[in-house]
């Protein structure tokens, strides 16, 4: 007798994704340039204004449900990731966290929370885009592989590419990080064939320019050669996750790569009021930044979090 197998999906997996610009704790690190995010500083950077920053990064965490995963760039060390995750309410969500000090000259990093009940590690590295014969350092890629309490695998990539500043070879830059997760999401997909590889992250490059449009293989497609999806693509267009000159523009990404067996419930862009502030001259809204220059302003970063629910399928 033959017996029919059912379908059953598992609770919606979420991760979200934010650049929290300059999350920096009160002390001079001599080994990095961030003098200016100290008490002497030009910003005054004082431990009022971190503990103001860090609450208002919880709060907004646990506006959005307290995602399983979080993807954190511009974080300066373990330090401010201890005060977040254990040094708030976060506590009682389970939080911990993986982060790596890369090389960049600031000293900011990226990091990805994770709450302990609802994803297990089970590796991770950093994966270096830096190049020391040329004297060329920046922030790793972090990899953090893991599993959710029904034994679903999910690779994750948490991103923060170089920045546009110094013209054509900021590009190439770029581009050689774009090669390097395009490699990196294929190589997991080919070790886990049943995960979900999920990229996250800043990648100081829109949709429609080379490092995303040729670097990932996009072109003015929402998924590439390799089956990776742009996630971006179902955002709204009269948005985006950063403004630069009165246009909003999407530097921030998802892209996936998966099998049958996942499904996208909701990508979100997170356009929170208290993310939020207008700008001089009525243009609309903008991002709160904690500086605007060097005058402090009190919000949480230039850039709007994303976040992603992913389900998973497994036959019974």
């Amino acid at each position: 007798m033959m017996v029919s197998s059912a379908v059953v999906a598992q609770e919606a997996f979420t991760i979200a994704w934010w650049n929290v610009e300059n999350f920096f704790d009160t002390r001079d690190d001599p080994a990095t340039s961030d003098d200016e995010f100290t008490p002497e500083g030009e910003r005054h950077w004082s431990t009022q204004r971190f503990n103001a920053k860090r609450d208002g990064i919880y709060k907004t965490l646990l506006m959005i449900d307290c995602p399983d995963v979080v993807g954190l760039a511009e974080v300066e060390n373990a330090f401010v990731l201890r005060e977040l995750c254990f040094g708030t309410p976060l506590s009682k969500a389970g939080y911990n966290f993986v982060h790596y000090d890369s090389p960049d000259r600031r000293g900011i990093d990226c990091a990805l929370l994770y709450r302990k009940e609802h994803f297990r590690v089970t590796a991770s590295r950093a994966v270096s885009l830096s190049d020391s014969a040329a004297n060329y350092f920046t922030r790793d890629i972090l990899l953090v592989e893991g599993v959710t309490p029904v034994g679903d695998t999910l690779c994750l990539l948490v991103n923060h590419w170089p920045s546009k500043l110094g013209g054509d070879e900021a590009e190439a830059r770029r581009m050689a990080a774009a090669t390097t997760l395009r490699r990196l999401m294929d190589s997991l997909s080919l070790a886990h064939p049943a995960a979900a590889v999920v990229a996250m992250g800043d990648f100081n490059s829109t949709a429609d320019e080379p490092p995303i449009a040729e670097g990932m293989g996009f072109g003015d497609l929402c998924r590439n050669a390799d089956g990776i999806q742009n996630l971006d693509c179902d955002l709204p267009r009269d948005a985006g996750s950063h403004k630069y000159q009165g246009e909003w523009r999407y530097i921030d990404a998802l892209f996936l790569k998966t099998d049958r067996h996942w499904s996208v419930m909701e990508t979100q862009l997170l356009q929170l009021p208290h993310l939020l502030v207008l700008e001089r001259g009525k243009l609309g809204l903008r991002p709160k930044r904690t500086y605007l220059g060097i005058r402090y302003e009190g919000g949480l970063s230039d850039h709007l979090p994303l976040l992603l629910k992913l389900k998973h399928y497994t036959q019974q």
